[in-house]
């Protein structure tokens, strides 16, 4: 199996990734600090802000998903989702105000929501069940490379600019339209045989009931870890706990993603050769991990590293259970298979980044990343019991 084995569509996919992500991140890598430095947030708030923007996005997946799955189309609900998030960048430079930074990012995770599950969808579509592993590894890859570049070019023209919060979120603009015209010339659906039969309204509760407890388990599996990993505005935010300069904050987030985007396809490859389960509880230990040293962490250095080992536990979980939904729901109920998922996950990550900022405002740093080390240790003792041995493809 080579890159040349993975369909040409996911490889678009894995660029539209890219472009948005450098977009979105070198706002989002900049954001916590433009709250609390310039808007004068507190860290509750920004939990709150980031909380109810994923909650956002994931609900908003769930009626994506079921409307591709009933129109059985995947790239026009893409377009509108990649396009409206490319339209309402401009916000973000023009806002001035709580309420228009919560405003900007709920308008923003709407376009994310949209594109969510029916991409998930897609990808598993085009590609050979025995090359999942590898195709989400591959576009979750892809999208990394965005999400450490983003930061990367928010850091320096930050530096360049004298820390020109404005001018970085108008240059973010570009990358987003990019985004939008790979998805016109790039991707593919594939061809689909008429049925003869008209399609049924997913949300129905005949169809839902196809959706067994091997897919029910994934979903109270990810949600467990959801729990321990809330928003990753709070590793901005410690660094900036341990002294870190805003211009250079967004360094954590290139630290994390880059270890990310570099293990997330050779762990997704892995994954279709080896028992999924004893990967998947390698990248919860990881986690706990990653916590305990962010717990502890009192100079830059030390933050750094345990982002980097943050980052590692996304390369080695998000593809392996997006595999895992792929595998556990039919294939006309896949759309809206990746929508329950997010949804339900959103719903946990909105209570976890709360729960975070009343931690981090009422105790400390410190509680907050323990509190998730917890967590995660709780997803571990689930992930032992829910899923089963030799889980393979």
């Amino acid at each position: 199996m080579s890159l040349r084995s993975i369909p040409s569509s996911v490889v678009a996919l894995g660029f539209v990734s890219l472009f948005m992500d450098v977009s979105s991140e070198m706002i989002h890598s900049l954001l916590p600090v433009f709250l609390v430095s310039v808007l004068g947030a507190s860290a509750l708030s920004v939990g709150f802000i980031e909380g109810i923007a994923e909650a956002t996005a994931s609900i908003t997946k769930v009626f994506s998903g079921v409307v591709s799955d009933w129109a059985g189309r995947r790239k026009p609900l893409l377009l509108l989702g990649y396009g409206m998030a490319a339209l309402t960048k401009p916000v973000f430079p023009l806002a001035d105000t709580l309420a228009s930074v919560l405003l900007a990012r709920f308008l923003d995770r709407i376009g994310k929501g949209v594109r969510g599950a029916p991409r998930d969808a897609l990808v598993a579509e085009v590609t050979p069940p025995d090359l999942r592993g590898a195709a989400f590894g591959l576009r979750q890859s892809m999208d990394t490379v965005g999400a450490f570049a983003g930061p990367a070019l928010a850091m320096l023209l930050m530096v360049l600019s004298g820390d020109n919060f404005r001018l970085v979120f108008w240059i973010a603009v570009v990358p987003a339209f990019v985004a939008v015209a790979v998805i016109l010339f790039g991707v593919r659906e594939p061809d689909r045989e008429p049925s003869g039969e008209p399609r049924r309204f997913p949300i129905r509760r005949g169809q839902l009931r196809r959706l067994d407890a091997t897919f029910w388990g994934v979903v109270m599996l990810a949600s467990l870890l959801t729990l321990a990993r809330f928003s990753e505005a709070f590793l901005l935010l410690r660094a900036q706990s341990v002294g870190v300069e805003d211009a250079y904050a967004p360094l954590v987030l290139i630290v994390m993603n880059f270890v990310y985007a570099i293990s997330a396809y050779p762990l997704g490859r892995l994954a279709d050769r080896l028992d999924r389960r004893n990967l998947l509880a390698m990248g919860v230990g990881l986690l706990v991990l990653a916590d305990l040293v962010l717990a502890s962490a009192g100079s830059a250095p030390v933050v750094l590293a345990g982002a980097a080992l943050w980052g590692l536990h996304m390369g080695a979980t998000q593809g392996l259970l997006a595999v895992f939904v792929a595998d556990a729901t039919p294939a006309d109920l896949r759309g809206t298979g990746f929508g329950l998922y997010n949804l339900l996950t959103g719903i946990v990550l909105l209570a976890a980044s709360t729960v975070a900022g009343v931690l981090w405002t009422a105790v400390g740093s410190g509680a907050t990343f323990l509190a998730g080390a917890a967590f995660a240790l709780i997803a571990l003792v689930g992930l032992l019991t829910i899923v089963p041995r030799r889980a393979r493809a």
